[in-house]
């Protein structure tokens, strides 16, 4: 019971996505290549990735905490990650995909969705180049951070693709200091 508590308050023992540090980091990002895996994810429509963040979040939430066929529930992990596939214009809706990562002993054999809007993910291995950021990040913060990524990459002549990107947040609301973000760009030809 106090380890449930303490993973939720503080995001501490959470289970992670394996993957493996490339050496050709630039000084304010790294490159991860992550293995292949099975996420939860839900898949939202709108103007704004807060919201979409925030509407996939419950969606998921509920599968691990019992709303699924098995009528199991599933430990939470980190990160939660939200998948940007832009509009075409400023005033078109983009497409959102959020994500838990399930642990590991749920990869082989994870629990089939009761609700319609849920699905199990196969993510297939990537290669991501990541930027880091602290706060209670928002809207504003991952586009800013997501462009600063963008600079560096293009500094670098590193191969990536500018669509779709990725946020990612460690952390519960309720953890006030030392909070994790990142927002992620896929290599090039590496497309998850």
């Amino acid at each position: 019971m106090l380890k449930t508590v303490q993973q939720a308050l503080f995001s501490t023992g959470l289970q992670n996505p394996t993957f493996t540090k490339e050496g050709n980091e630039g000084a304010d990002y790294e490159t991860r290549s992550y293995r292949a895996a099975r996420w939860a994810s839900t898949t939202l429509s709108g103007m704004h990735l807060d919201a979409a963040l925030s509407g996939g979040f419950r969606r998921l939430f509920s599968y691990i905490q019992g709303n699924n066929h098995n009528k199991v529930k599933v430990a939470m992990t980190a990160p939660v990650t939200c998948r940007v596939d832009p509009g075409a214009g400023p005033a078109c809706e983009s497409h959102f995909t959020v994500s838990f990562f399930l642990p590991e002993e749920c990869q082989d054999n994870p629990p089939a969705p009761s609700d319609p809007d849920v699905f199990v993910e196969n993510r297939k291995e990537f290669t991501a180049y990541v930027r880091t950021y602290s706060g209670f990040s928002n809207e504003k913060m991952k586009r800013e951070e997501l462009l600063k990524l963008l600079e560096s990459l293009q500094r670098d002549g590193a191969p990536h693709v500018e669509q779709p990107f990725y946020a990612a947040g460690y952390d519960s609301p309720f953890k006030l200091t030392n909070r994790r973000n990142e927002v992620w760009v896929l290599k090039r030809d590496l497309l998850p």
